[in-house]
């Protein structure tokens, strides 16, 4: 049943396992990010990368990352009905990668692919990226499910995420 996987996904992600440790801050800073925003029917609306200053993505690490990423909207679509919350922290596991969630009103699901635990700069980071998108929805010539390319909807998704990863 969902309370099933639900416990299972708690654990597997270490959900509340004390994560705030003083070497969480470090460890946040050098790890590395892959954010993507689901529309309707799990199509990919917009992707970004944010890598350490150390490492180098190679070139077959996007395919896979997107497919993890993909992997995990079940998880998703389960976890939202059992919660009001739009931030679902961690969903999935898979290897070292850690895949969390935030759900718009709109069901626009934003993915975070990541390998290093940071769930305050994430949460923080699923706020203003959603902001920024309320801000989108707000034109009238956007219609829902397009990439929100504008150049202030990119602009702050890059400056975010500097500034949290």
């Amino acid at each position: 049943g969902k309370s099933a996987s639900s416990t299972t996904t708690a654990a597997v992600c270490g959900v509340g396992t004390g994560s705030a440790l003083p070497g969480a801050v470090a460890m946040a800073s050098s790890g590395n990010y892959m954010f993507v925003m689901v529309g309707e029917d799990d199509v990919p609306v917009y992707e970004a990368e944010f890598f350490s200053s150390s490492a180098r993505p190679r070139e077959d690490t996007s395919h896979l990352n997107q497919f993890i990423i993909h992997a995990a909207l079940d998880m998703v679509d389960e976890l939202v009905w059992g919660t009001q919350n739009m931030y679902l922290k961690c969903v999935d596991k898979f290897n070292e990668f850690f895949i969390s969630a935030f759900v718009t009103a709109g069901h626009i699901k934003l993915m975070l692919l990541h390998d290093a635990r940071n769930d305050d700069g994430i949460r923080n980071f699923f706020q203003e990226v959603y902001e920024l998108y309320v801000r989108v929805l707000m034109n009238p010539f956007y219609r829902p499910n397009q990439p929100p390319i504008t150049s202030t909807f990119e602009n702050g998704v890059n400056l975010l995420g500097r500034k949290y990863f």
